[in-house]
């Protein structure tokens, strides 16, 4: 499966459990929504990258790739410390110049 550059470089760090937050695959005014809150800009998007990192110790494994109304869909495994675990998680990407512009995690 071929994903695009910029949720490559996501799922890639997402694999090291001491690995740098993937921040430059995020445009500098990014959304992420997750577990019910949002984190806007590169910075909180680092701050929520690594404490997730570091509270779940988690990795994802991307299992399909689908595209809807301009929104790259990866359907992922996610395993680690927490109750769920693993877990498939969608992950919805939108890409606006080769970065990400918006990410929403759910169930």
């Amino acid at each position: 499966m071929k994903l695009p550059a910029p949720v490559q470089a996501f799922f890639d760090a997402d694999k090291d459990p001491h690995g740098a937050a993937p921040v430059d695959a995020f445009a500098n005014d990014a959304i992420v929504h997750d577990e019910a809150k949002t984190h806007v800009g590169r910075a909180a998007i680092g701050t929520w990258f690594r404490q997730a990192k570091e509270e779940n110790q988690h990795s994802s494994e991307p299992l399909e790739l689908s595209e809807d109304g301009g929104l790259t869909i990866v359907r992922a495994e996610v395993t680690g410390q927490f109750p769920s675990s693993p877990a498939m998680l969608t992950f919805k990407f939108k890409l606006d110049d080769d970065q990400i512009k918006e990410l929403e995690i759910t169930v």
